[in-house]
């Protein structure tokens, strides 16, 4: 009876054990699962972090394209400038022109010709010594110059010799004569008032004084 008291002692004892083992197994369990939990969401926490980092790159490069490869962003100053621009290589061929014209006693038909060619030739001019600063070649700079300006320069020269031709006794003044210079520069007024829409719209569909830009840098 003593023998079997102890047997029943120690097998008491072994389950007591074995119940402490599974419960502090319980207790391991217990605290691994938070942990578990915390460090997959850490994890969900940084890959979400990632994917909006990555989307937002992917925007701007998206952004940064659509700026750069469709429309370009044309507002009235950008083509205000470009119109001056212009105006100025036109300007100065225009009035040489009407100068040598009118001093030479030429015909208001070979006067209004000079002053076409020789706008178109300072207004080239103008814009390729700007773009062979940049070190672009003599022939691809010629390109630049005609793809930015052909269009400018034959709406203004077609709107300033329209009124100088336009206004009585303008072409047939002699160069002391006031208006002369008076129809000359409002001529050059009118052109560039209404050249200045026309670069817009050019500029806005990556035309006219746009191809200009890679050059401006």
């Amino acid at each position: 009876m003593e023998h079997r008291g102890h047997q029943h002692a120690a097998h008491g004892q072994d389950a007591a054990e074995q119940h402490g083992q599974h419960q502090h197994q319980g207790q391991h369990q217990g605290h691994a699962a938070p942990h578990d939990h915390g460090h997959h969401a850490a994890a969900t926490q940084e890959a979400a972090h990632e994917a909006g980092h990555h989307a937002g790159h992917h925007a701007g490069h998206a952004g940064h394209g659509a700026q750069h490869g469709g429309g370009h962003a044309a507002t009235w100053r950008m083509a205000a400038l470009a119109t001056l621009h212009c105006l100025t290589g036109c300007a100065i061929g225009e009035v040489l022109g009407m100068v040598i014209g009118t001093a030479a006693g030429l015909h208001n038909g070979a006067t209004v010709v000079l002053s076409v060619a020789l706008a178109f030739v300072f207004g080239y001019a103008l814009t390729m010594r700007g773009v062979l600063r940049a070190g672009v070649g003599f022939r691809n700079a010629l390109k630049v110059a005609l793809a930015a300006d052909t269009v400018s320069i034959a709406v203004m020269e077609l709107l300033d010799n329209a009124v100088m031709v336009g206004v009585p006794g303008a072409m047939d003044a002699g160069l002391g004569d006031l208006l002369f210079w008076g129809a000359l520069a409002g001529s050059l007024l009118v052109a560039f008032l209404l050249t200045t829409p026309v670069n817009k719209w050019l500029i806005s569909r990556g035309k006219g004084h746009a191809v200009m830009h890679a050059y401006h840098h």
